[in-house]
């Protein structure tokens, strides 16, 4: 049986910012999602230079000359709205279903298409180990005997129910009856994978929520593991949250700035 200790996450996309034509601005970033919310922002109060001309005339007012300090305002002022044209989109690997029944609670902002154990056959899934079960212990035992268990059972169940759909004459659905029988004995801690995309502010919102020390400690893993990426990607609008140590091992993470 194939354990998973820790989540994996991949980047898969980002956004362009190709900027409009008349407009005669430029940000001192060359990240794309920050020049695109600093555009968003700058557009609100016309706020794009002093000498600019744009948009049928409209003279803008002189702004904040760089994009970390305008978009640092924008966080103090709690201006999210224009985090919301930013969007990430990242696969999650090696994470549990018990993750993701609450990673898809998060509605606002959120796209999610996650494996389908329907279409899937799982009889060789591998389980996510909980980060409160240490490895070496009794608890370890109890929780690895438990998954082992319910793999054999799945493997049974998906052997008998294939037979009892054998008259099934379309083989795709044959197979959906079949997976869809079996994966009822699957545990919680059964991996999948799941690509998401969310807007900056969601993202904040996410990581404000779940990176906490309050957080269920699996998803506050992959939670700091998504920070630490749009921390890379995106510094001047990710870059206000500090991780920091948390007293079971794990991190935490939190922002001066909250529900943004």
């Amino acid at each position: 049986m194939e354990i998973i200790r820790e989540p994996k996450v991949t980047l898969l996309a980002r956004q362009q910012f190709l900027g409009h034509p008349d407009i005669d601005w430029k940000s001192d970033s060359d990240i794309d999602p920050q020049q695109l919310v600093e555009f968003a922002g700058r557009l609100c109060y016309m706020s794009f230079g002093k000498d600019a001309q744009v948009l049928g005339g409209h003279k803008t007012i002189e702004g904040r000359t760089t994009n970390q300090g305008y978009i640092a305002n924008l966080l103090q002022v709690k201006h999210g709205s224009v985090l919301e044209h930013a969007a990430f989109t990242f696969l999650f690997e090696g994470i549990s279903r018990a993750l993701t029944h609450e990673l898809v609670r998060h509605r606002a902002g959120f796209g999610y298409s996650q494996l389908s154990q329907r279409f899937v056959d799982e009889s060789n899934i591998a389980f996510v180990l909980p980060p409160e079960v240490a490895e070496g212990t009794p608890a370890f035992d109890i929780w690895k005997e438990a998954c082992e268990n319910s793999l054999q059972h799945y493997r049974k169940l998906l052997e008998q129910v294939t037979e009892q759909v054998a008259d099934e004459p379309n083989a795709t659905l044959r197979r959906k009856r079949a997976r869809q029988a079996a994966r009822a004995v699957l545990p919680n801690s059964a991996e999948t994978k799941i690509v998401v995309t969310a807007n900056a502010r969601a993202w904040r919102h996410f990581i404000e929520l779940r990176a906490s020390a309050a957080a269920d400690a699996e998803i506050r893993k992959l939670a700091i593991a998504v920070l630490r990426v749009l921390q890379r990607e995106a510094p001047d609008i990710f870059g206000d949250f500090k991780i920091e140590p948390h007293e079971d091992g794990t991190e935490t993470a939190s922002t001066p700035y909250s529900k943004v």
